[in-house]
């Protein structure tokens, strides 16, 4: 873990800085700052464009009685992407723009979600099995016992929908 922090924090950007440097050398300051620019403009509005979308799934899902799992993490890949483009360097840019790909999105969400166990409301907890949810064998219903009345037969021994 501690070896991915010092990835993430120390060499990234160091790897980043120098390949600024090196197109910025080779084609200028100028284009090289205005390239920077472009991307985090066009990688912005790309972001904000799809994030529409995945917001609208999310409240589909939702209409439809459903758990919004893969559209949130379409969302959170997004905000991954949106970070990415606005993060000066050629790497992050290049990740930001992989990561405004629709399908390879949706094949990361997918890979998430297998790794995860995913709770349904009203399975008690435990899904589906010998706990809770539906393979347990259990009715639920409602009865009223009537003492006094039970011992004869005929109409007063049914239940009613006034009792």
């Amino acid at each position: 873990m501690a070896a991915r922090l010092l990835l993430l924090f120390i060499i990234a950007p160091i790897v980043e800085l120098f390949l600024l440097v090196k197109i910025g050398g080779i084609i200028g300051v100028v284009p090289t700052i205005a390239l920077v620019l472009l991307t985090a403009i066009i990688g912005s509005q790309l972001v904000r464009r799809q994030g529409m979308g995945v917001m609208n799934r999310i409240r589909e899902a939702q209409a439809h009685g459903e758990a919004p799992a893969l559209p949130m993490l379409d969302g959170a890949a997004l905000l991954l992407a949106g970070f990415f483009l606005l993060t000066p360097g050629f790497i992050s840019d290049a990740l930001g723009f992989l990561l405004l790909i629709p399908k390879l999105r949706q094949r990361l969400a997918r890979a998430m979600l297998s790794r995860f166990v995913i709770l349904t409301p009203g399975s008690g907890g435990f899904g589906r099995g010998p706990f809770g949810g539906a393979d347990d064998g259990t009715i639920e219903g409602e009865y009223q016992r009537k003492s006094d009345r039970s011992d004869r037969p005929g109409p007063d021994n049914r239940l009613d929908r006034d009792d």
